[in-house]
């Protein structure tokens, strides 16, 4: 895929964002990045990059933690979005799967599902969403009747998933889908968000530790550190980079080193060079 612009359909468009939350703390420093229709596009980085920030920016869910977006601007398909609620956006097709598997515990799985097309106009369409939620994930209509407490934490993320495809959206903001899951799990929940994308048409804009899993089944990447965008480009290449393997797959030459074995601005000499 190559770099996106603005002619290639863009859905989200990023530019420049500064966060700061509690007035003093700055998060993010001129954030940058582009998703266009119908696309995989994956945030990478480290714990504490900013991968997060960047993603509740976009859905404005910033304010519940005294965060705030005090510079640059946020774009969804040329409408400025900044000043709108959640509930807004998602009216407006964009929903986001929070980190961490946010199930209500005390409900069924369906009821979880349920709780997700609250948007929608009739009863027929929640009873169509549900049974595609259930085609794509046949593990959620097995357990459809157990309490979501009672289920693995594989189930848990494929139910926060399939509850965002209630509302049927057109672009998921997916938040560290492999967090805490087995290789086996991860492959799976990746496996159907590949095949939501291509054939929901559904953009993914997500934000993921587990970069090789990422790399792999994204269109285009940006790797994140100290809430900058350090480097970006076609997922293939960014997988083929060798400081790219080196820093985020642990697959370079010579003996592995950590971050803190290098100094910070000599990598980020060759990576913005």
């Amino acid at each position: 895929m190559e770099k996106p612009d603005i002619a290639n359909d863009i859905v989200l468009n990023v530019n420049g964002i500064e966060v700061i939350y509690n007035h003093v703390i700055l998060v993010l420093k001129g954030v940058s990045l582009q998703v266009p229709q119908g696309r995989i596009v994956a945030i990478l980085g480290g714990n504490g990059a900013g991968k997060t920030t960047t993603l509740r920016a976009v859905s404005n869910l910033l304010q519940g933690e005294r965060g705030n977006v005090t510079k640059g601007s946020i774009e969804l398909r040329g409408e400025r979005i900044e000043n709108l609620s959640p509930a807004d956006l998602v009216q407006r097709g964009v929903v986001q799967v929070m980190e961490g598997r946010h199930c209500f515990a005390h409900l069924t799985i369906e009821e979880n599902l349920l709780t997700g097309g609250y948007t929608l106009k009739s009863k027929a369409e929640v009873a169509v969403n549900l049974e595609k939620v259930y085609n794509y994930f046949p593990r959620l209509k097995t357990r459809r009747t157990s309490q979501a407490a009672y289920t693995s934490g594989g189930e848990q993320q494929m139910c926060a998933i399939g509850r965002a495809l209630m509302a049927s959206p057109s672009m998921v903001l997916l938040d560290e889908p492999s967090m805490g899951l087995a290789p086996q799990i991860v492959e799976e929940v990746f496996n159907i968000v590949k095949d939501l994308n291509q054939k929901e048409k559904v953009t993914f804009l997500l934000a993921e530790q587990n970069t090789n899993m990422a790399l792999k089944y994204a269109d285009y990447g940006y790797i994140m550190e100290s809430g900058r965008v350090v480097m970006d480009g076609a997922a293939r290449d960014l997988a083929n980079n060798e400081d790219v393997k080196e820093f985020y797959l642990g697959v370079g030459g010579g003996e592995r080193k950590s971050f803190k074995d290098v100094k910070s601005y000599k990598r980020r000499k060759r990576w913005l060079a």
